[in-house]
């Protein structure tokens, strides 16, 4: 653990999926998890996504090892729970480089790169077709 790597005491990582982003910041502490100033529980109602979330530190043991303090904004509910997935694993490799293996076999390094495909002219969506009609 060396000090270019913490900035004011933290670990610092950058999450993506679709449209979202999540600045994660984390600090030694209980275990404390905030999401744009409001509680963790309060901010994702639906278990699916605070598991999603939680996931990474479950993973690596150390979910009462950290305080997560995260800045999320853009796209879904669910894009923003796996940006933030992805940035608590980038701080994490701030914290212990020896992570990094298991942390990509399992897929929370990795960028979902797949984005919403856009809606084209003389169509009625992305792949839709408007009703053909012979008469």
């Amino acid at each position: 653990m060396s000090n270019e790597d913490k900035t004011g005491g933290y670990f610092w990582g950058t999450g993506r999926r679709k449209c979202a982003q999540a600045s994660v910041r984390l600090r030694p502490g209980s275990g404390h998890i905030e999401v744009n100033k409001r509680k963790f529980e309060d901010f994702f109602k639906d278990e699916n996504q605070r598991g999603a979330v939680t996931s990474v530190l479950k993973f690596t043991k150390l979910n009462t090892a950290f305080d997560v303090f995260v800045s999320v904004n853009g796209g879904g509910i669910t894009g923003q729970a796996e940006a933030i997935r992805m940035g608590i694993a980038r701080a994490l490799l701030l914290y212990d480089r020896t992570l990094e293996k298991g942390l990509r076999d399992e897929g929370f390094l990795t960028r979902d790169s797949r984005m919403v495909e856009r809606k084209k002219y003389g169509q009625a969506g992305a792949r839709r077709r408007f009703q053909f009609s012979k008469r």
